[in-house]
């Protein structure tokens, strides 16, 4: 009269379960393992201004911190790809001036539609990022002479089209989209989430992510394999295009301004981020969770130095410290593992 349970199906889902646990433990150790270094250094910062000033551990500094941070983040994960491939880019600061300015301009002045022009933008920075690409797959011309032009060419177009002021907006319509919360979640925070989610998967889970790596670690033996070198390079620096055209238009918004001349620098940051997680310069070796806590790690000594009330250009005696620290470190680490 009554069916007798389904044993297998119980041990397939206990099973499933206990395979799954497992996974996420594994995951979880090996995060910790490979980022040991870093992890040790953020939580040492915290611990240092949670003392410094009582401001640092408040939620409104929190959530500060992380919609600052997420600016550069975009810019870092597209960094990241590139650094693993073997190459740079100089031009994703002048890509985000130039597509902030441009999509405030084409609304305010252009009478064009927000979602036309946020399009338009999108667009525009997708293409400097696969010009970049193009230019260094089919020239032979290295990366960074062909970002270095890039980096000039979009900071003047910007100057250009704004006549070297900034363009203002007070359209709540696309203001929101830069200071609009979810909750009490900022939204470029989750759109930072969004990315870092989208960037794993690519890097982990897709054949693009082995050719980067088959790539940055060895050219020639990836060109022997079949790998489509050229279209690799051309869509790696075009994610980096988009991402921060992405990042400008976010940032436009968060400013009421489109600003030719803001994200000075920006590019050394994304750098400063990656090396500082152990992303390789010489290409090949890297984890996107390693530049997350670089990210953070910069984020957080910008923002521990604000609340310090510290001259601001030391933060960047700060990155160019970090900077060359980080890379040393890798030199070292590569020659060791020479050795051995």
């Amino acid at each position: 009269m009554f069916s007798k349970p389904n044993n297998s199906l119980n041990s397939n889902h206990t099973s499933q379960y206990a395979n799954t646990h497992n996974l996420i433990i594994k995951n979880f150790l090996d995060f910790f393992i490979n980022n040991i270094g870093i992890l040790i250094a953020l939580i040492l910062i915290c611990i240092i201004l949670a003392f410094s000033t009582p401001v640092f551990l408040t939620q409104d500094n929190m959530l500060s911190v992380l919609r600052q941070v997420s600016t550069n983040m975009c810019l870092a994960l597209g960094m990241t790809l590139i650094i693993m491939l073997g190459g740079i880019d100089l031009s994703v600061g002048s890509i985000v001036a130039m597509a902030g300015t441009l999509t405030v301009g084409f609304i305010s002045i252009g009478e064009m539609g927000i979602v036309p022009a946020i399009l338009l933008g999108l667009l525009i920075g997708t293409l400097c990022g696969a010009a970049n690409g193009a230019a260094i797959a089919y020239t032979g011309i290295p990366p960074f002479i062909v970002t270095l032009a890039m980096m000039m060419i979009a900071r003047g177009i910007g100057f250009i089209y704004s006549g070297g002021q900034s363009i203002r907006i007070f359209d709540d319509n696309f203001t929101t989209i830069g200071t609009g919360y979810l909750g009490v979640i900022p939204y470029p925070v989750i759109y930072m989430f969004v990315f870092i989610v989208v960037m794993l998967i690519i890097v982990n889970r897709t054949r693009l992510g082995t050719y980067i790596y088959a790539l940055g670690g060895n050219r020639e033996a990836a060109r022997l394999s079949g790998i489509p070198i050229k279209r690799v390079e051309i869509i790696v620096y075009t994610i980096a295009g988009f991402l921060a055209a992405f990042a400008g238009i976010v940032l436009a918004a968060r400013m009421y301004s489109g600003q030719p001349s803001v994200a000075q620098g920006y590019e050394m940051d994304a750098i400063a981020a990656c090396v500082l997680g152990g992303i390789s310069m010489s290409g090949g070796i890297g984890r996107i969770s390693g530049t997350i806590l670089g990210v953070f790690v910069i984020g957080i000594i910008n923002n521990g130095l604000n609340l310090l009330g510290v001259n601001s250009f030391w933060q960047l005696v700060a990155k160019g410290v970090i900077i060359f620290l980080a890379v040393y470190v890798d030199i070292l680490k590569r020659k060791r593992s020479k050795s051995a």
